[in-house]
């Protein structure tokens, strides 16, 4: 996977982004999807890969298209292999309803890097890396936080700590509140979440908590190319959801997983903002365009790179909504 190939992806996210980004706020999360993943499907066909869908919109019986297993890109002759693990509107629900935190995210490996995880919950802990190697999800969120500040050279207190809005996470939100650290909810898109604890400036020092597990490999990817740190652990809801996860080559439901084994080897990862959040703008339309805000990072040069782009429908007609 050359650089070449990084800045072409974030094509794929920028017309999953526009076309999601038209129906912001019109209270229909299904259509938004639907547009994101539209939009998102005819860009890959203009991509010189031969990508396998590892993560994404579900079964092939489920989803008539970015299902997992799906082939996708152009596929010429010497086309690099890759996997692939994609949201093509991560928060579907912020987007709908005009809720700031919305985006558009590839990660993508060479063949065998992306960890193919079953549609089932993950427990996660995230952080920038001024954090790294401070975490362990064997030990309390007490615990975690004052070993995070201590390598950051921060007081607990000083802390934000970002967690999903669920009931599941009342004993969490509990704990962190009386450790002294700030809790910062949000109701959808721990994607996101997990990425904005690599920015400094997003405000956000911790993300953690149960969310999806196919969302844990996307972040893990960003995690790795920013040089964060993370850890997931599958938590299965039901024996149905067990079994689906050795069939998925999963032997050990308790283990513990790092970034790196999340999303090994070269990866890259690309998003652009739907809506605007912590370190993304969201699509902003003018007459006969729009402008996307878009962040690529490649794990191989650490290099994060944020791109403004200009989009005029008259001479870019396939973004058009």
């Amino acid at each position: 996977m050359d650089r070449n190939l990084a800045m072409e992806v974030v094509r794929v996210t920028e017309m999953a982004a526009i076309a999601s980004a038209r129906l912001m706020g019109r209270g229909n999360k299904d259509e938004s999807d639907q547009a994101a993943v539209d939009a998102m499907r005819r860009a890959f066909d203009a991509l010189n890969i031969d990508g396998t869908v590892v993560i994404g919109e579900g079964e092939r019986d489920e989803a008539p298209m970015l299902y997992i297993g799906e082939r996708v890109g152009a596929r010429t002759a010497g086309a690099p292999e890759v996997d692939i693990a994609l949201d093509p509107l991560e928060g579907t629900n912020l987007c709908a309803y005009g809720r700031p935190g919305s985006i558009s995210v590839v990660a993508m490996s060479s063949h065998g890097g992306l960890l193919n995880a079953p549609d089932t919950y993950m427990e996660k802990i995230a952080v920038g890396p001024r954090a790294k190697g401070a975490i362990d999800l064997t030990k309390s969120p007490t615990e975690n936080l004052r070993s995070i500040a201590e390598r950051m050279k921060l007081y607990v207190e000083d802390l934000t700590v970002m967690i999903l809005d669920r009931e599941r996470h009342a004993d969490l939100i509990k704990e962190v509140r009386a450790a002294g650290a700030r809790v910062r909810l949000i109701e959808d898109g721990d994607v996101a979440g997990a990425i904005a604890t690599c920015f400094e400036g997003s405000g956000v020092d911790v993300l953690m908590g149960i969310g999806g597990a196919p969302e844990g490999v996307i972040a893990a990817a960003a995690i790795r190319a920013t040089g964060g740190d993370m850890q997931g652990r599958l938590v299965p809801r039901n024996q149905g959801e067990i079994e689906r996860a050795k069939k998925m080559g999963i032997t050990d439901i308790h283990k513990i997983y790092a970034a790196e084994e999340l999303a090994r080897g070269e990866v890259m990862f690309a998003a652009t903002g739907v809506t605007s959040g912590d370190f993304l703008k969201g699509v902003r339309f003018f007459g006969g365009g729009c402008e996307t805000h878009s962040v690529v990072m490649r794990s191989k040069t650490g290099t994060v790179r944020f791109i403004q782009s200009i989009h005029k429908f008259d001479k870019k007609p396939g973004y058009a909504p």
